[in-house]
């Protein structure tokens, strides 16, 4: 089980998560080290911070 990050909140890291593993599976290197399906890698990745989401104008 993957540990959400305390700054993100359940939907964020869902989604977040589901965009990474979109682009692992399309071909991207991964940043963190392990044999893991697509999902479990990019929640690895958001909950270890090597992927944020990037703030939109609606944030402001």
């Amino acid at each position: 089980m993957v540990t959400r990050p305390t700054h993100l909140n359940a939907y964020e890291f869902a989604v977040v998560s589901a965009l990474r593993a979109h682009q692992l599976m399309s071909g991207c290197v991964p940043q963190v080290d392990g044999e893991h399906k697509a999902t479990i890698t990019a929640q690895l990745e958001v909950a270890s911070g090597k992927i944020e989401r990037e703030p939109t104008a609606a944030d402001d």
